[in-house]
């Protein structure tokens, strides 16, 4: 299951630059997944300081 990112997203980046394979980009006003290039490792939800990422 890919994980999303929901609107309390300040646009940190931090998800981002822990994501391995490059699946987060900055989308308009929030960081978005790629779900075809997410491998679902969980990095990017143990970054978010603001607790905004679910798998």
């Amino acid at each position: 299951m890919t994980h999303t990112i929901d609107d309390s997203c300040v646009s940190c980046g931090s998800c981002a630059g822990s994501c391995p394979v490059g699946a987060i980009t900055e989308g308009d006003g929030k960081y978005v997944v790629d779900a075809g290039a997410c491998i679902d490792c969980g990095a990017c939800e143990s970054a978010c300081p603001m607790g905004a990422i679910k798998a």
